[in-house]
């Protein structure tokens, strides 16, 4: 996973051969809560989506994300930046309470977190803010609810001031797709083409 400073990402992984990877309400939050230890100490979090077999974050990078981390043996030639030593952290930790909690063992999730850039210094390239509504409505898109603020495992309630959550960059957010938390919900009613989404991944 290459990634580059001052960007914006689309993260995503899912369940190995698109197995379930969230079983309860207490295992969605425990995935927040290492994602918070792992991954906001090293970027910012635009907004998210944790559904039952894969997850998706938009991440904006910096200088933290990017530098080199952890010890290095000699003669290797792994290397990891703050931000990929995170995510196996991340990944590794939940994967093995998965299957402690329901009995399971190997992979939990498929081998290779991947991470598109959709921000672009040219308007026309730039896919962020399509990217932000994909995310925000894809439990709609999926069928698992009607509206996208019924689903509790997304930043979409936090944009809607229904939750004063700390996970999400609320004010980058906002600055870097120009938009205001008046205008959200119109904003989220505008369904993003199918000819976009191949752009997000």
């Amino acid at each position: 996973m290459k990634l580059f400073p001052h960007r914006i990402y689309h993260v995503y992984n899912r369940g190995n051969q698109k197995q379930r990877i969230f079983f309860s309400n207490e295992n969605y939050l425990f995935f927040l809560q290492k994602v918070r230890m792992y991954w906001l100490p090293c970027c910012d979090i635009l907004c998210y989506c944790l559904m039952p077999n894969h997850f998706h974050f938009l991440i904006k990078t910096s200088e933290k994300t990017v530098e080199p981390f952890g010890k290095h043996e000699p003669g290797t030639l792994i290397h990891y930046t703050r931000f990929s030593w995170g995510t196996q952290q991340l990944l590794s930790h939940y994967t093995r309470a998965i299957n402690r909690q329901e009995g399971l063992t190997g992979s939990l999730f498929t081998q290779n977190t991947k991470a598109r850039q959709v921000s672009s210094e040219w308007s026309w390239e730039d896919y962020t803010l399509w990217c932000f509504k994909y995310i925000l409505q894809n439990p709609v898109t999926a069928g698992l609810v009607s509206e996208p603020v019924e689903w509790a495992y997304s930043g979409y309630r936090d944009f809607a001031g229904l939750r004063n959550g700390s996970l999400i960059n609320m004010e980058m957010a906002q600055r870097e797709m120009s938009f205001d938390l008046n205008s959200f919900e119109v904003l989220m009613n505008e369904p993003v083409p199918a000819t976009i989404v191949k752009n997000l991944f």
